[in-house]
């Protein structure tokens, strides 16, 4: 039962993300992270969908950092990004045009982004990307996580701004600035424990 619960809350956060990804943000080719401006640059260059290199590029690095990882928490991820994928894919043919204008879209997208990006990592799952790249370089190399995720994205996303659009680096640096807070801000509320609330009960 626990593990049904969490499935369902997993798979309604990760639709949220896809919803904000492939509803305001991708419309207007703005990257959310490493993989999505992979994902940004193949569909410009080579129209390659969205869905099909985010899959993709998560599983193989899923599948590679398994043992760093954890099998459980490998299995989640991947089943994150499976429905992430899955809803960018159905949602992406009916968004023929942009909601709005492009300050809307990504005020509005980074929020919702943010927000299902903000219970997977409550819920203790991964939304996959380079993160895991990231991890495993660290690991292997002894580098800083921090930097090191800084360095690929670094490079991703000037390579995106190069090849598609220069405002595309400010976009999306003003989306993670914006849905970091809002993940930030879902991890720290309280919320009671059933634990906690057994032992409310227990009092009365």
């Amino acid at each position: 039962m626990k593990i049904m619960n969490k499935g369902l809350i997993l798979g309604i956060a990760a639709m949220i993300q896809g919803f904000a990804m492939a509803t305001f943000l991708f419309p207007h080719f703005i990257p959310t992270g490493g993989a999505a401006s992979v994902a940004v640059l193949f569909n410009y260059v080579a129209g390659i969908p969205f869905d099909r290199t985010l899959w993709v590029l998560n599983a193989g690095l899923l599948f590679a950092a398994i043992k760093w990882l954890g099998k459980g928490t490998a299995i989640w991820t991947l089943y994150c990004v499976t429905v992430t994928a899955i809803t960018i894919r159905l949602l992406t043919p009916f968004i023929i045009e942009p909601v709005s204008n492009v300050v809307v879209d990504l005020l509005v997208g980074s929020v919702i982004f943010g927000v299902g990006i903000g219970i997977l990592f409550r819920m203790g799952a991964s939304s996959g990307g380079m993160d895991i790249l990231a991890l495993i370089i660290s690991k292997l190399k002894g580098y800083s996580p921090g930097k090191t995720l800084f360095a690929i994205n670094g490079t991703i996303l000037l390579t995106t701004g190069i090849v598609v659009d220069w405002k595309i680096i400010i976009f999306a640096l003003v989306s993670q600035f914006i849905s970091s807070r809002i993940i930030d801000l879902i991890n720290k509320v309280n919320l009671p424990t059933p634990q906690a609330q057994k032992q409310n009960s227990t009092t009365f």
